[in-house]
């Protein structure tokens, strides 16, 4: 689960270009922002305590939680300033920075290790983080559906809709071959 969240946002993260217009920018780094905070509240909850009582002191765990507080900033930064501003690009590229360096800790150490120290446990940890990310994200459904549709070029919509379309004329129950 948290590869997958990962792995989201810096799909998202891929996803801003030099030309990409403002308003998908913002709807992106919105999405990307949101995953982030609730990727960050989870593994303060859930993952790095019970990684903690396994593991006992570590150093990378001791770093993790300043580096979402760096994160949060640079969220709070990026959601005062206008898209437009200066300096709007330079702290995506911050923001960047900072979660491919924290991924890259968590995914070559703490991972592997959380793997291979709490096995069985991992299926429940899953469960526990699945329920509360559904707490986490009920306020800001609208603002994630609403920007996730904004985030994709009016072209993309357009074939999706166009292909769940055709998919339900192919698909629904007493259609003749």
């Amino acid at each position: 689960m948290i590869r997958l969240d990962h792995t989201h946002v810096l799909a998202l993260f891929r996803r801003v270009r030099p030309w990409t217009s403002s308003d998908r920018k913002r709807a992106i780094i919105t999405n990307a922002c949101i995953a982030l905070e609730v990727h960050a509240q989870l593994e303060e909850e859930i993952f790095y305590p019970a990684l903690r009582r396994v593991l006992g002191d570590s150093e990378i765990l001791d770093k993790s939680v300043p580096e979402h507080d760096e994160m949060r900033e640079l969220i709070r930064t990026l959601r005062a300033k206008d898209v437009e501003a200066a300096d709007y690009d330079g702290t995506i590229h911050s923001l960047m920075r900072a979660v491919l360096h924290h991924v890259a800790d968590e995914e070559s150490v703490l991972i592997p290790r959380a793997e291979m120290l709490l096995g069985d446990q991992l299926a429940e940890l899953g469960m526990e983080m699945t329920r509360r990310r559904m707490e986490l994200l009920r306020p800001n459904l609208n603002e994630v559906a609403v920007t996730f549709a904004r985030s994709f070029p009016v072209a993309t919509v357009g074939a999706a809709a166009g292909l769940v379309a055709i998919g339900w004329m192919l698909l629904r129950p007493g259609r003749r071959t």
